[in-house]
């Protein structure tokens, strides 16, 4: 254990709970370097999750070095598999939590991906809903061809809907007036 200068062990170390391991363990270890590299991972990223606890926190050398086991690699690529799946880091968490309790999180993955299908269905009726009112425009717009405005007539024309169509229709009622 490193000595402080009044002789004693490290007090910041052991209040951190950091795990230290003498060379010859760290050289039998992963740095954090390998680990991105292994995984694919970045080094930024592993940092991250440790802070975020989707990460075990690491051993340290005596030199303050980062190193982890092998099976931080399967973590990894537990979370990469996870992410792909659709879920968030902040689910992933939970998930693990869960599992280093002992409790099986599989209830709650399934509700997960329940609800995110019902999102997914949601997003996907507004976009087919989006789609069809682009669609009848553009058969308008063929039609009308060149429209005059201050910018593009088609566009200052139209009356797709959207979140900021209520602000600007005053202004276009104002310019038509005038």
């Amino acid at each position: 254990m490193p000595q402080s200068k009044n002789g004693g062990e490290t007090m910041r170390e052991l209040k951190r709970g950091l795990r230290v391991v003498d060379e010859e363990a760290g050289r039998r270890m992963l740095k954090i370097g390998e680990v991105s590299k292994r995984s694919g991972v970045g080094v930024e990223a592993l940092r991250f999750y440790e802070k975020s606890g989707l990460l075990e926190r690491p051993s340290r050398t005596y030199g303050g070095y980062r190193v982890y086991g092998e099976d931080v690699l399967d973590r990894l690529a537990f979370i990469k598999q996870a992410q792909a799946l659709g879920f968030s880091l902040d689910e992933v968490r939970r998930i693990i939590e869960d599992a280093r309790k002992g409790e099986s999180p599989c209830d709650e993955v399934r509700e997960i991906v329940r609800r995110r299908m019902e999102e997914l269905d949601a997003r996907l009726r507004e976009l087919q809903r989006h789609r069809r009112e682009l669609k009848a425009t553009l058969e308008e717009w063929d039609k009308l061809g060149r429209a005059p405005g201050h910018i593009c007539g088609l566009i200052e024309g139209s009356e797709v809907g959207h979140a900021h169509h209520d602000r600007t229709e005053g202004l276009k009622r104002g310019k038509r007036g005038a």
